[in-house]
């Protein structure tokens, strides 16, 4: 287990039906019922999984050349069955494009290898909801 690997965030309610949640460093994300534009949590996740896989992918690119486009979709299906409300055919699709040059070559070249890597080890948040984690919920005394 590495050093700080606890972590987590706090989610208090502002009014009905919508919540703030608040890191650890003080920044802040509003959420809500889908109601307004605000995020649904199920929203929140779908950006979670690309944005973790996102931010593997620049690192690994971005070292060699800054992308002319980089955008990643995020897409599943909400179904209701007899395991409950989840979401099913997760997918994570990158468009990631590169100018002409040395590095941006460099960089083509990283790219699949770089999606994978994400994947397969490097993207905590996908790689937890694969690899499923128990989630236990209770109730703190006020």
């Amino acid at each position: 287990m590495t050093e700080n690997a606890a972590r987590s965030v706090t989610v208090e309610r502002t009014s009905t039906g919508h919540f703030v949640a608040t890191n650890t460093r003080g920044g802040t994300i509003a959420f809500g019922t889908g109601s307004d534009s605000e995020f649904t949590p199920v929203e929140l996740l779908l950006a979670a999984l690309g944005g973790c896989s996102a931010v593997d992918v620049d690192v690994a690119t971005g070292r060699h050349a800054e992308p002319g486009t980089f955008s990643v979709e995020v897409t599943g299906n909400k179904v209701a069955d007899e395991l409950g409300n989840r979401l099913t055919d997760l997918a994570v699709t990158f468009t990631v494009t590169f100018p002409d040059g040395e590095g941006a070559d460099r960089a083509r070249t990283i790219l699949p290898r770089a999606v994978k890597a994400s994947h397969d080890r490097l993207c905590t948040v996908s790689r937890t909801v694969e690899t499923g984690t128990p989630v236990t919920a209770t109730i703190k005394d006020a």
